[in-house]
């Protein structure tokens, strides 16, 4: 096999002075171990995130939730993300990828778990805080190691295989909650749910590398007013991010905490007719974060971003407003919301461009921090949703969820165009 030759030791260091960084050697078996571990590490951080929204409805009638008290669960594990991705994100530029992607893990392993014990709305929300805080830790230390480790021209379509664990994961989510929670019921399903964690847990341990990127820099991130400083040239870019991934997580995030129970109480179907809804929607998912970082890597990310945010827009539309008039159109609802869930691909991008625009020693923290800050304010939206409803509608409080995906799609060609960029040219700037 070409490529990099095997060591004696899979998390051997590969930054022997003088010796081409990963980045910069042919793709070989350490670079598919790596993209496979990350992979496994985020499909299921994805699935612990969402699977509480397939089993919204079961939750709540045991413990006598009202929907402002789902609400309230859903939106505290998204604030708990951000908190978790900010802490972990400096974590895992001051003491390394591997760590914090193992630590993360195990968190949100045992979150769940412990979620299988939830007796009321106090035990629940403690139990999904907790969770939080391993899921907003994880992505950020596996896209920032695939980043530097893949060589650029095809760093694109890596970071995007990667990515494919969070359709996968909300599939495996719709599965779980449409088909197997009716039979062995929500509390059997957190403590299944948990067991693939501790297995990603070591074998992460075990055979992923650390990032020789991050090693040689050398440099390790403090709190200081110096090193607020040292990212000055860097403010405007990041700010343009925040921005533009905060409009892009308002849409997914309108789109995804409700949908399943909007399925089922507002449009009546049967938890399995939902769940075979929401799975449809991810297959489409799946070919659209399979197939951004080929396009993006081939077109430029900003037009490839843009395209994937006004189809998501474009794709919610019949399932939530004009869902009287598709509804007498065969297949027109699962269609539309397979397009939507194409272009939630957007987020197979996100890794990639925020990398290129940032030094090595603050790209875990601005990973983690722009992601799940973002998300974390989303802690609004199920309340949001919650009150907006009784008012104007349940489908046209989701179709909101349209417009930021269309201002997505405009505010991305605001950032630079990163496509081929060197992953260790500001490092030196």
């Amino acid at each position: 096999m070409t490529g990099v030759p095997e060591t004696h030791s899979p998390s051997a260091r590969t930054d022997a002075p003088g010796a081409p960084l990963m980045s910069e050697r042919p793709l070989g078996a350490v670079h598919y171990r790596i993209i496979a571990l990350c992979f496994a590490a985020w499909i299921f951080d994805f699935y612990d995130l969402i699977l509480y929204s397939f089993i919204l409805v079961p939750i709540a009638r045991d413990l006598h939730l009202t929907p402002a008290e789902s609400s309230l669960t859903l939106g505290t594990a998204f604030a708990m993300t951000a908190i978790g991705g900010v802490l972990f994100g400096f974590l895992g530029d001051r003491f390394g990828r591997k760590p914090v992607i193992i630590v993360s893990v195990l968190i949100y392993g045992i979150g769940t778990i412990l979620c299988a014990a939830s007796h009321d709305l106090a035990h629940l929300l403690a139990y999904r805080s907790f969770t939080g805080l391993g899921i907003g830790g994880e992505w950020a230390a596996g896209q920032s190691l695939v980043a530097e480790t893949v060589p650029p021209a095809r760093r694109g379509r890596y970071a995007s295989y990667v990515q494919v664990g969070a359709p996968l994961g909300v599939m495996l989510a719709a599965a779980v909650g449409g088909h197997l929670e009716p039979i062995i019921g929500w509390r059997h399903v957190f403590m299944l749910s948990a067991a693939p964690a501790f297995g990603v847990a070591i074998a992460v341990w075990r055979w992923l590398p650390e990032s020789d990127v991050w090693r040689r820099s050398g440099a390790r991130p403090s709190l200081s007013r110096q090193a607020i400083r040292e990212l000055a040239p860097f403010h405007r870019v990041v700010a343009l991010l925040f921005v533009v991934l905060l409009v892009n997580s308002a849409a997914y995030w309108f789109t995804y905490t409700w949908m399943p129970s909007y399925l089922r109480l507002a449009r009546h179907l049967t938890p399995q007719a939902s769940g075979n809804l929401m799975i449809r929607m991810q297959v489409g998912a799946l070919i659209g974060y399979a197939i951004f970082g080929l396009l993006a890597d081939r077109f430029g990310r900003r037009p490839i971003f843009s395209t994937y945010a006004a189809m998501m827009a474009v794709g919610i539309l019949p399932a939530t407003i004009l869902w009287d008039q598709s509804a007498r159109v065969p297949g027109l609802i699962p269609g539309a919301l397979a397009l939507a869930g194409f272009g939630t691909g957007v987020w197979s991008g996100v890794g990639a461009m925020i990398s290129e625009m940032l030094p090595t020693h603050v790209r875990n923290t601005a990973l983690g921090l722009l992601l799940n800050v973002t998300r974390g304010i989303q802690f609004f939206t199920p309340l949001i949703i919650t009150a907006l409803s009784p008012l104007i509608g349940f489908g046209p409080t989701l179709a909101i969820g349209a417009l930021f995906s269309a201002a997505g799609s405009a505010m991305v060609w605001a950032l630079p165009e990163t496509r081929g960029r060197v992953i260790t040219d500001y490092d030196t700037a």
